[in-house]
This record gives structure tokens, C-alpha cells and sequence, in this order.
């Protein structure tokens, strides 16, 4: 069973290292991720979750469950903490001001004098209550860590700090024996220790608060869904909780609403607007027996709805669930940057103590000072923050924007590989083309009082047949009678009223020819030419109708009585209506397009001549899909598959990376590394788009990590010391590495405002 945790004490990439490597050591937990952008633990396991929280606070830190009543819950601590840490910053701060005021007025008497050491003495007191009462849990953190020999953000705090107060105690001590310290040995760096920690919760305080923002597409996801819903039981409504719905209960949803959870229209009709989960802002016409998502809202118009779906099974729910395991995932880039940060501390601490023992060995006097000041700056300065947070945070914001695009990112490897793509190859049936076909043509040979007759003739004897053109042409017929014109229709449900009073006898049919009935005791032919001339009715009326819809690859079917030929329909899955714009942003993007189809060439040629597609293959059954695949790769090119059905799932776990359109098969969304919700090929290219920005804002927050260690560390190590004559104060240091984290979390939140 997998579950969900918010962490509690979890500071930096360290914490993160020690607290998987405790779990790994649990034989009882079968797998787990660790978000740190966003302190969340996912757990598989068979053991309670009492068991598992138990585990995490085994390594030291804390966890609450994720539940849809903790969510509340966990909000407000998080709000409890940013402003507990902010009021804990503003009090360090504000006292380390104070002794720096008290410096630079010259207010602090010698500590060669019993005026200056009562004052350092009542200064050191009162600074180490504040460092307690403010950084507690640093030092307390920092104290659990040594004790398990795994170092973390708190280790470089605690002993930067500590450094700088017990040097300070120890001069004043010195002091008290009565041993004279020269002017420049004789500073107290108490204002130093309470500043670094004003600084330090200030960075965690803006943190958490940029931090928060990364977690907004998610929330307002969860937050789609209402409380409660109208329920309709024996013809009354009464208002109850969401959690009391069962299968096939009836509820009302009244204009404005959201519809509650995942059904199916009984009565009623309106427009529903399903922006949120497919990203696509035209509202949806829905009436009886249309399906409805829990979490669209509403128009003008009532509905009733019968439930499908509920709790977990939703598939708001089911968005929901995967764009936090997506978020929880690490790309390779990620994967690179935690291994770095696993040795960061150590290698930190034993640079301090290197800089310590050049400082001793061959600085100027008092040299005890300047190695002291010269370590606590490295330990300070020094940020493990910004480099664990690098990746996640940008992982989670991307993440969290598509899924409001209607773009459901599985994994964070997916977001890497976008960017390498050089082809892209897309099914054809129900991916380039909307998957069923319709009547796109109809021309008649009888006179326009007898069109609806018919008509009603045609959609009776096809709808004896199982055949798809048959049943097309069923619905198609009785959808715009008097429209005799080349015209794509949209086509409702057949009506069965509508072909009650026609009578039909000896239903028959012929496999790649087409039927033939008695209606009315009279004889009728439906199919193809050859059909037809079988029959020995003459086709050549529309000779120049049929000439010019074959060559746009459309399935022709005439119709004929004992009287002679009297209509022909052209029959063709259109293609969806933005797929030629989708296409051409593609090949902007330098990506080479190929249709990949199974149906006969000409057809499939056709196809690609409306949307702007050169290379094609055709004919191909599901296996040869996943070869042809392969033959790609084998070339070097770098594949994304675009793909609705069950024969496109193996293609789509061979390709480099696999795009599932949204309302096509399980199998195929199952197999692929991004689903498509609103089934629009429009959402490559925003998914590619997201993709490479989030690689980018990945490199620049890594870049930046790195840059800002091998430049500061050096700084505070003292290198411009004998060139400038410059020495970094430990607060400045302080507040650089504080300032490091929140720079990487803004930067990381620029992802939002991304526009696709």
C-alpha cells in the first residue's frame, strides 16, 4: 500500500541523505521517495503507518499522514512554522543589530577592562538564551546528526555558531585572569552568532513562503472537488457529504456548481467548463448519457447525475495521484546533484578546518582570530540548500503547470528527455483524426420530398449492421437531412423513434460488398460499387462525385431500390481540428513528424497531405509499430510516440518517450510517459515546451548552486585577503547563504508564469 507523509524537521539535502538512508536500513519499507521541494515522504509498504512514522522519527525527524482530513491539518502547521520562524528571525536579527550599533558607536567597553567583561559576560549570556530560543533545533538537529555520524545543513550552523561564541566566551575568560589581549584579538563576535541565525531563519522563513507557491497547481487541483453534493433518494434532495456517495446514487448539480464526482448524464443539459483538468478553455456541451468529470463546473443548466465513480477511483483523484508521484520523481540531472550533496558537508567541514590551519600557520597576527573567523565563515557560508533544492523545485512547479494545461507528466525523467527529442511519430486514427467515422459527403438522386424518407429507409437497414460505416451512416442520416451538400456533421445519437415505422425483412449481408433488406416488401442495396454492379444498377450519375471523394481517401457507399441507384454517402474519420496547427508548430521546432498508420496508404497519404505531414508508413500492423520504432532509434534519431489505442501501447513503451492521448485506451495512458487529458495534439508541443524550459531552469539553478560555492567558499576562506586586504564578516556570510535557497526556489517558480 503506498502513503503519503508531510516531513517535519527536514532543512537541507543532508537531512534528506539521512533520513534514506535510515529507511533503506528498514527491511519492512519496500520503496520510497523523498520530496524535499515540498517535505513529503511516499512509502510502499504492507507495515501501518504508526510503523512508518515511527521509522522517520527513528532518524530523527517527524511525519504526519496525508489524508484528505490532514490536509487542513498539515496547511496550518505550515503556516504556524513560516510565521514561528519569521517572528524567531526578526528577534535575532533585531538584538544582533543592536550589539553592531553598540560597535560601531563605540558604546562597548575594552574587554581589558571590568567594565567590558561584566558587559561581554551579560552579552554572551543573553545571546546564547537567544541562539537557544531562536536555533534550537539547529543545535538540536546538529547534536542528532553527530551522534549518527551522517552531517547536514544543522552540522555547519551549529559549529559555525558555536565557534564564534565559545571563541568570544574564551577571550572573556582570558580577559578575567587578567591576561591583556591585543586591540585586534580583543573583538567579541557575540552579535555575529545571533545575526548569522536572524539571517539563516529569515532564508527558511522566505523560503517556506516561495516554497508554498510551488504547490498551488496541486492544491487548487484538490480543491476542484466539493464538500458535499445534492444526493437524490426517493424523489427528495438532501445535502450530504461527498464521502457518503455510493455507486449509481443520483445527485443534482444546479448552474454554477461543480459537478461533484465522475458520472453519467441522466436529464438535463449544459455546458460544462473543463479548463482545470484538460486545459482547454471552450466550454463542453453535455446532455443525457454524456459522461461528466467530478470537478468540472457547471453552466447555466441542471443536471442530474448518476455516480460512476468515487473517492480514489475518481479521475480527478487519479490526476491528483499522479502529478505528486511525478513530483516526487528525480531525473538523472537530480540524481547527479544528490550525490554531490551526500559528501557536500564533510567536504565543507574539512575545508574549515583547512582554512583554519593555513590561517595559523602563515596568517598575520593575532592569527588565533583570524583562523577562527576565517572557519566559522567557510561553515557558514556554505550551502547544501540551494543544491538539494535545485531539481525538485523545479521539477515541482513544471509538473504542477502542466497538469493545469491538461498534460499529466508521469515521471521527472520525462521532462529531461523532451528536450533530446528529434522525431516525433504519430498514429493516425483517433491522434491526428478524431476516431470515428462520419458522413462527410451525401448526394441524392430522388427528389427533396422524398430526402427524409430515405433517409429514415437508410438508417433502418444499416442499423441491423455492426459494421462502423453502417453504423456512421445510421446516426449520420438522420443528423441533417436536407443537407445534400459536402458538409463534416456532427452527429448525435440514432434516435430510435425514427426508424420504428419502418419495416425491414430478410436483413442480409455481404462481406466486402455491402447489404441488402426488403423494406416495406421492397427490394433495397446498400455498399459499394461492386455491390452495386452485381446488382446491375448503374453508378455513373455520380461518377464525378465518387472520382473526387476517392482521391481523398473518403469509403464511398451508394444506395438503391428496384428503381435504380438513388443516393451515395462518403464516409471518413476527419481529422481533428487543430491537428494541422499542432503539426506545424512541431516541424517549427525542427522536429521531423511521421504518420504512423496501419490503414492502407492512400488513406493514411491523405491524411497527411491535410495536416502538412511528408513521411509517412503505412500499412503496419501493432508489432511493426513498435519495430518501425526501433528502426528510428537505430538511425539515431531521439522518438516521442503519439499514440490512442491498444495497438499503440507497445510502440509507446519502446519510444524514448511515450505521449498517450487522454480519452483514448487504459492500456495506452498506462504505457505512456505524458497523457494528453484533452486529447488535442496541441499538448505536445505545450509538454515539449514545458519540458525544455524546466531543463533549462534546472541547469540555471545548478549552475548557480555551484557557482555560488566555488566562488563564496574561496571569498570566505580569506584568498582576497593578501591580494585586497578583504575579509568577509561571518553575518554577511550568513545572509549569502540564506539568500542562496530563496534565489533558487524564485527562480524555480518563474516556471508559473511560463506561457504555452
Amino acid at each position: 500500500m503506498i502513503y503519503r507523509f508531510s516531513l517535519q524537521g527536514v532543512k537541507c539535502a543532508g537531512c534528506v541523505r539521512s533520513l534514506e538512508k535510515s529507511l533503506l536500513a528498514n527491511r519492512d519499507i519496500e520503496d520510497f521517495s523523498v520530496n524535499f521541494a515540498d517535505r513529503s515522504l511516499s512509502v510502499s509498504s504492507s507495515q501501518t503507518t504508526q510503523a512508518i512514522i515511527a521509522a522517520v522519527e527513528a532518524a530523527g525527524y517527524g511525519a504526519i499522514e496525508i489524508d484528505d482530513e490532514s490536509l487542513e491539518k498539515i496547511q496550518e502547521a505550515e503556516q504556524a512554522h513560516y510565521s514561528l520562524t519569521l517572528q524567531r528571525s526578526m528577534l535575532a536579527l533585531g538584538f544582533g543589530l543592536l550589539l553592531m550599533i553598540q560597535m560601531w558607536l563605540g558604546w562597548m567597553p575594552d574587554i581589558n577592562q571590568a567594565t567590558g567583561i561584566v558587559s561581554g559576560g551579560v552579552t554572551g549570556v543573553a545571546s546564547l538564551a537567544l541562539m537557544y530560543f531562536c536555533g534550537g533545533h539547529i543545535y538540536r538537529g546538529a547534536f542528532s546528526s553527530a551522534l549518527k555520524l551522517s552531517f547536514n545543513m544543522d552540522t555547519l550552523i551549529a559549529l559555525g555558531t558555536g565557534a564564534a561564541w565559545i571563541y568570544s566566551t574564551g577571550l572573556l575568560l582570558v580577559s578575567l585572569f587578567g591576561v591583556e589581549l591585543p586591540r585586534l584579538a580583543g573583538h567579541l563576535y557575540y552579535e555575529a552568532s545571533v545575526m548569522i541565525l536572524g539571517f539563516i531563519l529569515l532564508g527558511q522563513a522566505l523560503e517556506a513562503r516561495a516554497r508554498k507557491r510551488t504547490g498551488d497547481a496541486v492544491r487548487s487541483l484538490i480543491q476542484l472537488q466539493p464538500n458535499t453534493a445534492l444526493r437524490i433518494r426517493n424523489g427528495e434532495e438532501s445535502e450530504v457529504a461527498i464521502s457518503l456517495l455510493s455507486i449509481n446514487d443520483q445527485v443534482r448539480v444546479r448552474p454554477g456548481e461543480r459537478i461533484p464526482v465522475d458520472g453519467i448524464v441522466l436529464s438535463g443539459a449544459s455546458y460544462l467548463d473543463e479548463s482545470m483538468l484538460t486545459g482547454e478553455p471552450v466550454s463542453v456541451h453535455k446532455q443525457q448519457g454524456d459522461q461528466v468529470v467530478g470537478g468540472t463546473l457547471n453552466g447555466e443548466g441542471s443536471l442530474v447525475v448518476q455516480v460512476e465513480q468515487v473517492g480514489s477511483q475518481t479521475v480527478l483523484a487519479q490526476i491528483v495521484e499522479a502529478v505528486k508521484d511525478a513530483q516526487n520523481c528525480k531525473p538523472e540531472l537530480g540524481k547527479l546533484a544528490d550525490k554531490i550533496a551526500a559528501v557536500f558537508v564533510p567536504i565543507v567541514m574539512v575545508l574549515a578546518v583547512l582554512t583554519a590551519v593555513v590561517w595559523l600557520g602563515f596568517g598575520p597576527e593575532p592569527t588565533v582570530t583570524y583562523a577562527i573567523i576565517t572557519m566559522m565563515t567557510v561553515l557558514i557560508i556554505a550551502c547544501p540548500c540551494a543544491l538539494g533544492l535545485a531539481t525538485p523545485m523545479s521539477v515541482m512547479v513544471a509538473v504542477g503547470k502542466a497538469a493545469s494545461k491538461g498534460i499529466l507528466i508521469r515521471n521527472a525523467d520525462a521532462l529531461q528527455l523532451a528536450e533530446k527529442i528529434t522525431a516525433v511519430v504519430l498514429d493516425k486514427t483517433g491522434t491526428v483524426t478524431e476516431g470515428k467515422p462520419v458522413i462527410t459527403d451525401r448526394f441524392y438522386q430522388c427528389s427533396d420530398d422524398l430526402i427524409n424518407r430515405t433517409n429514415l429507409i437508410i438508417a433502418a437497414i444499416e442499423s441491423h449492421s455492426e459494421h462502423p460505416l453502417a453504423r456512421a451512416i445510421a446516426q449520420g442520416v438522420v443528423s441533417n437531412p436536407s443537407d445534400s451538400e459536402a458538409a463534416i456533421l456532427e452527429v448525435p445519437t440514432l434516435e430510435t423513434p425514427l426508424i420504428e415505422p419502418i419495416k425491414v425483412d430478410d436483413f442480409q449481408s455481404y462481406p466486402g460488398l455491402g447489404v441488402s433488406a426488403l423494406v416495406d416488401g421492397e427490394p433495397c442495396y446498400l455498399g459499394n460499387e461492386a455491390w452495386m454492379n452485381k446488382q446491375g444498377v448503374d453508378c455513373r450519375e455520380f461518377k464525378q462525385a465518387s472520382s473526387r471523394c476517392s482521391e481523398e481517401a473518403k469509403s464511398l457507399v451508394y444506395v438503391a431500390t428496384k428503381t435504380g441507384l438513388v443516393a451515395l454517402f462518403a464516409v471518413a474519420d476527419p481529422v481533428k481540428q487543430d491537428s494541422a496547427s499542432a503539426i506545424s508548430e512541431l516541424q517549427e521546432a525542427g522536429l521531423k513528424v511521421i504518420l504512423l498508420s496501419g490503414d492502407n496508404r492512400s488513406t493514411a497519404e491523405a491524411i497527411a497531405s491535410q495536416v502538412g505531414i511528408t513521411e509517412v508508413i503505412a500499412e503496419v500492423k501493432p508489432d511493426q509499430k513498435q519495430e518501425t520504432i526501433k528502426q528510428l532509434q537505430g538511425q539515431g534519431d531521439v522518438v516521442a510516440m503519439v499514440g490512442d489505442g491498444v495497438n499503440d501501447a507497445p510502440a509507446l513503451a519502446q519510444a524514448d518517450l511515450g505521449y498517450a492521448i487522454g480519452n483514448g485506451s487504459d492500456v495506452a495512458i498506462a504505457s505512456a510517459d505524458v497523457t494528453l487529458i484533452s486529447g488535442s495534439l496541441t499538448g505536445v508541443y505545450k509538454a515539449i515546451t514545458i519540458s525544455k524550459a524546466t531543463v533549462r531552469n534546472i541547469k540555471q539553478n545548478l549552475f548557480g548552486a555551484f557557482i555560488y560555492n566555488a566562488v563564496s567558499i574561496p571569498i570566505a576562506a580569506g584568498v582576497l585577503f593578501p591580494i585586497a586586504g578583504i575579509l568577509l564578516n561571518p553575518a554577511i556570510a550568513g545572509a549569502a547563504m540564506a539568500m542562496s535557497s530563496v534565489t533558487v526556489v524564485s527562480n524555480a517558480n518563474r516556471l508559473r508564469w511560463l506561457k504555452v
